[in-house]
């Protein structure tokens, strides 16, 4: 009995010892999300950057976020981990932990609802509302397999992140549209985007600005447009209905969809717009489809 006693009392004790001073964090908070893994990963991003007292972001991956946030005097770093369930539900776990406080946390926190835990559930609680409202803005529907048609363009080569996407594209629409007519260049069919390079880590990415046009003979020389021809291929397909500032959401739905079913694809997304964002109007109204090339 003594014995048993005493092998009670070493567990408790290793027990103790790992809660106080080895546990990574002092705090787990876990919600569902009505999305994909990327649409949280993406809102992280931009929510926490407009928090006073964002210090730092660093990315593992998609589904892994660091994340340091001040609070008076004390840093508080979140752990995110963000597991999908299905194509439109997925659950995120959130380790915090103060830095500076951290053992006086373990000790308070079984005992009483701590300020620490206050704030961290109004804070991620913040986040969920600005989760939600950004889910409300726009809506994303997998098609499938399809394919993609070739098509002559005249483009501009821009580099910038996934959120200035966007941007670039309005700073050249009226470039490309006004060379089209000075020059008498026959369009043949709507803006689109092709993406020649995607850091995931970094949220940068290469692509050509698009305007399908009619393949000549001659083309004239004009200064920051190449031509050239998209080729057809095979591809998943999405469309995607809302601000074109995040039609990337529907990237990450399609990589989503491709793991969810033993798909390859190349990560080089290609975006086809039907809408002038410049025109205005109800934005779950405008229209984009998106395709993600298969491999071979």
């Amino acid at each position: 009995m003594k014995k048993i006693s005493l092998v009670i009392g070493f567990i408790l004790f290793g027990a103790l010892i790992w809660y106080l001073f080895i546990k990574p964090y002092d705090y787990l908070v876990t919600f569902k999300a009505k999305t994909f893994p990327g649409t949280i990963n993406q809102t992280i991003k931009i929510w926490g950057n407009t928090l006073d007292g964002f210090e730092s972001l660093e990315q593992e991956d998609l589904a892994h976020l660091n994340q340091k946030i001040l609070f008076n005097d004390s840093v508080h770093v979140y752990n995110w981990k963000i597991d999908p369930i299905n194509d439109s539900l997925s659950n995120v776990k959130v380790y915090i932990k103060d830095k500076d406080h951290s053992l006086r946390n373990k000790i308070t926190i079984p005992f009483s609802d701590t300020d620490f835990e206050k704030r961290s559930r109004k804070t991620l609680l913040d986040f969920n509302n600005k989760l939600n409202e950004h889910l409300e803005k726009f809506k994303v529907t997998i098609v499938g397999e399809a394919e993609l048609t070739p098509k002559y363009c005249a483009f501009v080569a821009l580099k910038t992140s996934q959120f200035g996407k966007a941007s670039g594209m309005m700073q050249n629409y009226s470039f490309l549209s006004t060379m089209m007519l000075k020059n008498e260049i026959p369009l043949d069919g709507t803006p689109f985007i092709e993406i020649t390079n995607w850091d995931m880590a970094k949220d940068s990415i290469n692509y050509n600005f698009c305007f399908p046009i009619k393949k000549m003979d001659s083309l004239p020389k004009i200064l920051n447009i190449k031509y050239k021809e998209i080729k057809g291929t095979k591809a998943l397909k999405a469309i995607y209905n809302g601000n074109y500032i995040t039609s990337d959401r529907a990237w990450y739905a399609l990589l989503d969809y491709a793991n969810q079913n033993n798909i390859s694809v190349i990560n080089q997304p290609v975006e086809i717009f039907y809408n002038n964002p410049n025109m205005g109007g109800d934005e779950l109204n405008w229209k984009a489809e998106i395709y993600m090339p298969l491999k071979d």
